[in-house]
């Protein structure tokens, strides 16, 4: 299948697809003509990209446990990759630690707003 094909399989774009190539995450065969050609297992890697993105998880990381990653519309599940869990804690402590720093940021804000507004109240 050809870029646009895939594009309209996965509902993700063709730039990003390219991107998705750019960072070796989707590798197409190339015809002699020079066009992509995808296959029907490129769809669930599209999608399994697409979770690992919204997880928080960067295309760097993703290019290290991408390969872990097996299953199209159902559960994804690790092959039996020996860092894949420990890629993923890892991932998880530092989203659990950018979370503390927002939080941190969100309650400064806060006093600024309660003395912002108590001062109104003047």
């Amino acid at each position: 299948m050809r870029i646009g094909d895939l594009a309209h399989e996965t509902g993700v774009n063709r730039r990003l697809l390219r991107y998705y190539e750019e960072q070796g995450l989707l590798r197409p065969v190339r015809l002699d003509n020079g066009y992509r050609e995808y296959t029907k297992a490129d769809i669930a890697t599209v999608r399994n990209i697409r979770a690992l993105l919204a997880a928080g998880l960067s295309t760097a990381v993703i290019a290290r446990v991408l390969h872990c990653m097996h299953g199209g519309d159902e559960l994804l599940v690790p092959s039996g990759c020996p860092t894949f869990i420990e890629d993923l804690r890892r991932e998880r402590a530092h989203i659990a630690e950018m979370i503390s720093q927002l939080q941190g940021s969100q309650g400064i804000l806060d006093a600024f707003l309660d003395a912002a507004l108590h001062g109104l109240r003047r």
